[in-house]
């Protein structure tokens, strides 16, 4: 491998937002220059939520045209579902044999995800396990009190605390274990494993370098520890640690409804994210109605002022420049000419890219073409690791 590789991908759920954009894709194209790149649109990792199959695969399509039309070139870059290379999921039930339930049970997103409790279950544990010398605490106390009749009242009074100090502990324990059965019963195993799934995107390639975000950080720990503990009980270093590769233009943006959350297809609000596909007047008329404050003037104050600050990044992002020389230009101006020219910027960035998504999305032959090739290739490198993987393991192979 003369270049290093990198491996990255978006799941193709609909809506590509500037996010998406200017956090992710936009920066993957430089290293096709420098790097073997391979994007795949991640429609196995698609459905640890319900999906509708009609949408799905016109997301997915929807999603690779993106990828071209914002710079990815199929003739540097092997761009190809997930699902069309069955290594993804066979490298994946191998590897979950050598990942540890607690590993998963720390991933975060999977909590968020699930909608379980932030609270964790090795606390809820050692307040249980805390009763004893709440206990030993309690008889000390009772003795001495009734070894002094003058403490007798106060002993009564202390074991009147200390036991419904008790007592809502032992509340607090059984509604949260009450709360996390309840939602463990509905969640899909598929939801909790797909760290593991995320693990075998990478390896099965012997990728080198992972794209990643501040959110996604603890998903490539974990496929550096899933991948040590395959290569210590095969005994050699057969998958690559994958290293981040912490793209330093990366901006990272937030909903123009709420400067605080970050930008999201999931959103009910269409409002809340400017999307690839939408036109111009979409574009002017969400920015018109993005959250801003009441404070006179621009400045860039992440802290205290992040709506305004998320519309700082975003002009910045779209003109090379940077949040607080756009603070400095628009010092003065009032918020509706701050607005109107973040507008006119937005349009000219991504018009061309909205263009150039509708004539590949019209010719579906095309962009089915540049999906069967980018399959092939993404096979031809998956396929001889996972055969060896699968010699490591013991599996018996046909010749």
């Amino acid at each position: 491998m003369t270049k290093k590789r990198v491996l990255s991908g978006v799941q193709p759920t609909g809506n590509l937002h500037l996010g998406n954009y200017l956090g992710a894709i936009r920066n993957w194209v430089p290293l096709q220059d420098s790097h073997e790149c391979v994007f795949m649109l991640a429609d196995l990792h698609a459905i640890t939520v319900p999906q509708n199959p009609a949408d799905l695969l016109k997301n997915t399509r929807e999603t690779a045209a993106a990828y071209i039309a914002c710079g990815i070139d199929p003739k540097k870059s092997i761009i190809f579902p997930q699902s069309a290379v069955r290594a993804h999921a066979e490298l994946a039930w191998i590897l979950g044999c050598y990942t540890p339930l607690g590993w998963l049970k720390r991933m975060t997103q999977y909590k968020e995800k699930a909608g379980l409790s932030a609270s964790s279950p090795e606390r809820i544990l050692k307040d249980l396990k805390d009763q004893k010398k709440i206990f030993t605490e309690l008889t000390r106390q009772v003795h001495e009190g009734l070894d002094n009749i003058r403490l007798q009242a106060d002993s009564k009074t202390i074991t009147a605390d200390i036991t419904q100090g008790v007592l809502e502990i032992n509340e607090e324990a059984a509604a949260f274990l009450e709360s996390e059965i309840k939602i463990s019963e509905k969640s899909k195993l598929g939801l909790f494993s797909y760290p593991v799934l995320m693990a075998a995107d990478i390896l099965g390639y012997h990728a080198t370098h992972v794209p990643v975000g501040e959110d996604q950080k603890q998903h490539l720990e974990l496929a550096r520890d899933i991948a040590g503990a395959f290569n210590r009980a095969c005994g050699e270093e057969f998958f690559p640690l994958p290293d981040p590769l912490i793209m330093p233009t990366a901006a990272r943006i937030m909903s123009l409804k709420d400067g605080t959350k970050k930008m999201s297809k999931s959103d009910p609000s269409d409002l809340s994210r400017i999307t690839l596909t939408d036109d111009a007047d979409a574009i002017a008329n969400k920015l018109r109605k993005a959250q801003t404050d009441t404070i006179t003037g621009i400045t860039y104050d992440p802290e205290t002022r992040p709506a305004i600050a998320n519309l700082l990044t975003i002009f910045a992002a779209l003109t090379d420049s940077t949040p607080q020389k756009i603070a400095d230009q628009y010092a003065t101006a009032q918020n509706s000419q701050f607005k109107g020219d973040l507008a006119e910027a937005a349009v000219t960035h991504l018009s061309p890219i909205t263009a150039r998504m509708r004539t590949l999305l019209d010719d579906t032959e095309t962009l089915d073409t540049i999906l069967a090739s980018g399959a092939h290739a993404a096979r031809d490198l998956a396929q001889p690791i996972l055969r060896e993987t699968m010699k490591r393991v013991g599996f018996w192979q046909s010749a």
